[in-house]
């Protein structure tokens, strides 16, 4: 996990999965996947909504 993240409350996050920096991934969120750096992104699965 990079710096500056946040992650929301009840988010799964994958064995194996890079968070990367200045990422914000909300709430009940299911990452299944690497989040690259300085995004918004949340969904089940999780994906990017925009770049912050």
């Amino acid at each position: 996990m990079g710096d500056n993240a946040w992650i929301g409350g009840n988010t799964v996050i994958f064995p194996g999965v890079t968070i990367g920096n200045n990422v914000t991934i909300g709430a009940g969120s299911v990452v299944t996947k690497d989040v690259p750096n300085d995004v918004l992104a949340y969904g089940n699965p999780c994906k990017v909504i925009r770049f912050l």
